[in-house]
């Protein structure tokens, strides 16, 4: 399994950005998706998540009422979409896949949030 992450970028405080997470190769049991970030100096935490049916979904406490995670299940893309976007949101973001056993990790999108 194969995970391209993109759409970070500088937006400013207020803004609106959606992240993707294009997954590719063995999709077969794949049992969720999510999205973590990484801010300089502090611990990975989880933003939101999706079962790979699109049936669940879960939100961190941090983005909750201002982000939505859905999946394109002909694209086999997971997406993040937030809004109104604060600078603690700045971060490196992963999208993170479980399959099985296994959990495989993309290779992170910058978002940086300016006031």
């Amino acid at each position: 399994v194969q995970l391209q992450a993109s759409g970070g970028g500088l937006v400013q405080a207020g803004g609106s950005l959606r992240l993707s997470c294009a997954v590719s190769g063995r999709t077969s049991s794949i049992y969720a998706m999510s999205w973590f970030r990484q801010a300089p100096g502090k611990e990975r935490e989880i933003v939101a998540g999706i079962s790979w049916g699109g049936a669940t979904t879960y939100y961190g406490d941090s983005v909750k009422g201002r982000s939505t995670i859905f999946r394109d299940n002909a694209k086999n893309t997971v997406y993040l979409q937030m809004s109104s976007l604060k600078p603690e949101d700045t971060a490196v973001y992963y999208c993170k896949c479980v399959r099985g056993d296994y959990v495989y990790w993309g290779q992170g999108t910058q978002v940086t949030v300016s006031s």
